[in-house]
């Protein structure tokens, strides 16, 4: 199985994003443009891009970046709750079907704004429930015509997709990527994900998680291929392990003094986030490079844990994270711009001579 290496687009229109101090550009086509370019010239196979309400639609972006590009793969991140399955099959179909099969999707059940945008379902269980059945109808849409569902959230009547997605004729479809670390989250992963995404946890968690899934694909009768695993999270590189722990301590000694934003309030109530901001009571440093110190002042999601080091550190580390099965690593660090190629140039062309794509 290959090995699959993406990058992260913030996609918001305010700057200072995870403390970027890039003033301009922001939320514009060439801003966006220039990162993907530069993900895909740096040894990228693409590149995750945020979503939330407030910020550009992630299915535009996407969709402008793919004809500014050849090669780069967007994995979009969308909410079931924004949108309805049949829209979304048709969306995601002929944007795959337009760049030659380059869409990834990444599945967010999670609360944002949803009052903002219509979404009035906030108990979790429930929210799991629906993307679930989101996931099963979905997947009918891109292989099967006349679909007609009647589901508890979703119904369809003699629904056909058209276009459908690129190469579908030989069973393929957008790769389904999904988060979650709840029971009722990985319900939904074992079943229906293709790709199962883990935030910056220890090796230990990491494989505790896997076997979990494992056992729970197999006792739910999975339908689908065999479920893959991927990690998310933030790679701090400098020359040296020196440098690069002195600039990870600079850059949350300047994090100390922020106030806690309401967004990150909401996060820490997250099973996956409280299982991250756990971690620094184990200690600062985890595994070989592990930082989990960022989480105890302001850091969230991708941004609680960090491998810090050198080139030769983090590939070590990441390469831990594969042999326990991660076969999908979504990296980042700010500023994005000049990181995208450092982390590019130096990281993965290490990772690579062990883990030929």
């Amino acid at each position: 199985m290959s090995t699959e290496y993406l990058w992260y687009i913030p996609n918001t229109v305010e700057p200072g994003h995870r403390g970027d101090d890039t003033k301009k550009g922001w939320g514009t086509l060439d801003f966006s443009t220039e990162l993907a370019r530069a993900a895909e010239d740096h040894g990228w196979g693409g590149a995750l891009i945020g979503t939330g309400w407030g910020r550009p639609d992630t299915f535009t972006v996407a969709t402008a970046l793919a004809a500014r590009t050849t090669t780069f793969q967007p994995l979009v991140a969308i909410r079931p709750g924004y949108w309805q399955p049949a829209h979304f099959a048709s969306a995601a179909a002929t944007l795959d079907q337009l760049s030659g099969g380059r869409l990834l999707v990444n599945i967010v059940s999670g609360l944002d704004n949803a009052g903002a945008y219509g979404d009035g379902e906030s108990d979790p269980a429930r929210r799991y429930d629906r993307t679930r059945e989101f996931l099963q109808l979905v997947r009918r849409l891109w292989s099967e015509e006349n679909v007609t569902f009647r589901g508890e959230f979703f119904g369809v009547e003699g629904s056909t997709v058209s276009p459908r997605p690129y190469g579908a004729e030989q069973g393929r479809t957008p790769r389904l990527y999904f988060g979650g670390a709840s029971a009722a989250a990985e319900q939904v992963s074992a079943a229906e994900a293709d790709v199962q995404l883990f935030w910056g946890e220890p090796l230990d968690g990491v494989a505790e998680r896997i076997d979990r899934l494992k056992t729970l694909a197999e006792f739910l009768g999975r339908a689908h291929a065999p479920l893959e695993f991927g990690l998310r999270i933030t790679t701090l590189i400098r020359d040296t392990t020196e440098e690069a722990w002195h600039d990870a301590e600079a850059k949350v000694a300047s994090m100390a003094g922020r106030a806690e934003s309401e967004v990150f309030s909401h996060q820490r109530r997250a099973v996956g986030q409280k299982r991250l901001y756990d971690l620094a009571q184990r200690g600062e440093v985890l595994d070989s490079c592990l930082y989990t110190t960022p989480g105890r002042f302001g850091g969230g999601g991708a941004g609680t844990t960090w491998l810090v080091g050198s080139p030769d550190d983090v590939a070590a580390a990441l390469r831990k994270y594969g042999e326990l099965g991660i076969t999908h690593f979504v990296l980042s660090d700010t500023p994005y711009k000049p990181e995208v190629v450092r982390i590019g140039d130096q990281l993965l062309s290490r990772l690579r001579e062990r883990n030929p794509v």
